[in-house]
């Protein structure tokens, strides 16, 4: 199957090549550094070889920051590489550690690429960030006496079922994998149910309920909300998707017949959107300032634009209530444990299922309530409306997201043993 497997790969070649080509126009990234794809490109010689973390976009960049910072402060000997699959990936490695770390696309999984990639970087360990399993990959690395780890693992039902007619090629390749460390034991069963090894798994936690907050982010949303005007209601609607803008502006109009002067943080997912929802906020009428060409809203702004990369938390920190897109839609939902480190009440819609564990803890917790596009706006004034239940969901939500940590202690116990 693994052959089969390949030929498909080349002849789909041609049709990832021109993808790339069409992102280039958005991205130029795509055209620039198009080689990568195929496993060329240059780097330092290092000696000890790498360590190599694999995280293919945003939302794993972000979830892998505290382990690649664990595994940098433990073994400084070794050049630290961080892959992605997209731009916004590789941005926000860019943004977290500067030059800290190599930054390289993830190549194709053809044979001639991955061989290419791994001769070039050498590493001593290799590390995939949540649900990410490319036979080529995984059957090279395993040749070549790579330690691999699937860590923060996760697998969704929608997931799982796209797997189950390649379950073969997928048994092959989680066979040849040194451990898989689940998010959670749901996580685990179905990882057994697809092929990979009881002995070989282990539930860990969540990776994000370790990613670090920043202590500079009161004093920054302080500053925020002066400019803006301190005592006005906000929110913020992050991580929004198509379908979803136009949801959260109509229910803003809700709010701001019961609160004039109340300022809705609207910041896209992905983007290329900026441009889309923009024109969507202004065909509403709405008083609207961006964060790329005004930097901060007006006491009179009562839509801000946050069309930047890597500002979210900033300003979940300077909100009252945080609504978390991609749920309204069924996309699966985004990670709702930045605002519940920063005590943000959460609201969230019924498509959560890249998240299932965290968002059933928060809402059994009272840390979250579940809105529907029609019921939004009213959620959001209740919460506006009402201080304390803003408090104490903010409460709720913190002490799960403290509860929960410890994922990075647990998988560096599975690390050590190979590199000490």
């Amino acid at each position: 199957m693994r052959l089969l497997y390949t030929l498909a790969m080349f002849i789909a070649t041609p049709l990832l090549m021109l993808r790339l080509w069409a992102r280039g126009f958005r991205y130029g990234d795509y055209h620039l550094r198009w080689r990568e794809r195929f496993g060329w490109f240059d780097i330092p010689e290092c000696a000890t070889g790498t360590l190599w973390v694999h995280a293919v976009s945003l939302g794993e960049v972000n979830a892998a920051e505290p382990l690649v910072r664990a595994l940098m402060d433990r073994y400084p000997q070794y050049r630290m590489v961080v892959t992605t699959v997209t731009p916004t990936g590789s941005e926000r490695v860019r943004q977290l550690f500067d030059d800290q770390v190599l930054h390289v696309y993830l190549p194709y999984d053809l044979p001639f690429s991955v061989a290419r990639f791994l001769a070039h970087i050498r590493p001593a360990l290799a590390v995939i960030v949540e649900t990410e399993i490319w036979p080529n990959l995984y059957a090279a690395c395993q040749r070549r006496g790579i330690p691999l780890l699937i860590v923060n693992a996760r697998l969704s039902r929608r997931s799982l079922r796209g797997y189950l007619p390649l379950r073969p090629l997928a048994r092959k390749a989680l066979q040849s994998v040194y451990h898989v460390a689940a998010q959670s034991f749901t996580d685990a069963a179905r990882y057994r149910l697809l092929g990979a090894r009881s002995s070989h798994i282990s539930v860990a936690g969540n990776l994000k309920f370790d990613m670090p907050v920043p202590a500079s982010l009161g004093p920054g949303a302080q500053v925020m909300r002066e400019a803006w005007g301190s005592r006005r209601p906000v929110w913020i609607a992050a991580s929004t998707h198509e379908g979803e803008d136009w949801l959260v502006l109509q229910a803003h109009l809700q709010v701001l017949r019961r609160f004039p002067d109340a300022l809705l943080l609207v910041v896209p997912r992905h983007p290329e959107r900026f441009r889309v929802v923009e024109q969507t906020v202004r065909s509403l009428g709405f008083r609207m300032a961006m964060r790329s060409a005004e930097r901060l809203p007006e006491i009179s702004t009562q839509c801000f634009l946050v069309d930047a990369m890597g500002e979210l938390m900033q300003f979940y920190a300077a909100c009252d209530v945080a609504f978390v897109g991609g749920s309204l839609e069924p996309i699966g939902g985004h990670n709702l444990l930045e605002p519940a480190s920063l005590c943000k009440p959460i609201l969230v819609g019924p498509h959560t299922f890249n998240f299932e564990g965290i968002t059933r803890a928060l809402l059994r917790e009272g840390g979250a309530d579940t809105v529907s596009g029609d019921n939004l706006g009213r959620h959001v004034l209740e919460l506006l409306e009402d201080k304390p239940r803003r408090i104490c969901m903010g409460t709720a939500a913190r002490q799960v997201f403290e509860r929960e940590s410890g994922a990075v202690a647990r998988i560096m116990q599975r690390i050590e043993p190979l590199l000490d």
